[in-house]
């Protein structure tokens, strides 16, 4: 049977790594073999794009050069583990995709959206998952979860300056709204364990039951 490809997706601090792993516990309990992975990352070639991303030489990178950096990376993810794994009949579950980049570089980095779906297209041949899942929380909420998580030392991106981070977050919104039969928009608020309910809620339709 082909897998499944499941990303979450949202700001920093919307609680994404959680709701990953919460998930994929699930599933393993119904029998499902589960791969969770990340973006920029996933294979010892986009980590080293996600170190050079994250914590950048010299001044930093231009918006060009940081969105020509994502789509390496994940093209690399998609053809070396991505693909594989659905193949082999593996549910992905993925920190990040491509919306990530279509919302950070392409709208709050003001690219534009057609510049990130064409390098999405030319390197990973228009991958899209089976279902995005986009967590929203709200800004004050968001910024204690960063405070206890990252204290002073956010990396180059999550860094940014707080009008940056609320178009990335108007970005996913768009995009969401825009597609909704790709997107689960999921109220990112509460107990972590509230949130996975929702999470389930969304992706009842897709989960096998155990074998």
């Amino acid at each position: 049977m082909k897998g499944r490809f499941i990303a979450f997706e949202g700001g920093e601090g919307a609680g994404k790594s959680t709701q990953v792993r919460l998930l994929a516990d699930v599933l393993r309990t119904r029998g499902v073999e589960v791969d969770v992975t990340r973006e920029p990352g996933g294979t010892p070639g986009a980590e080293a794009i996600r170190s050079l991303l994250l914590d950048p030489p010299g001044k930093g990178w231009g918006a060009k050069a940081e969105a020509l950096l994502f789509a390496a990376a994940r093209a690399d993810h998609v053809a070396e583990r991505i693909r594989p794994a659905i193949a082999a009949g593996t549910w992905v579950i993925c920190d990040r995709f491509v919306d990530s980049s279509r919302a950070y570089q392409g709208g709050a980095g003001g690219l534009g959206d057609e510049a990130i779906t064409a390098l999405h297209a030319f390197g990973s041949d228009n991958l899209r998952p089976d279902l995005t899942i986009l967590l929203e929380a709200d800004e004050d909420k968001v910024s204690r979860r960063l405070a206890e998580r990252d204290g002073e030392a956010s990396d180059a991106i999550g860094g940014r300056g707080p009008e940056y981070h609320r178009e990335v977050a108007a970005s996913f919104r768009r995009l969401a709204e825009a597609d909704p039969e790709v997107f689960a928009i999921i109220d990112g608020n509460g107990d972590p364990n509230e949130v996975h309910s929702r999470v389930l809620k969304a992706i009842a339709s897709l989960i096998p039951e155990s074998t």
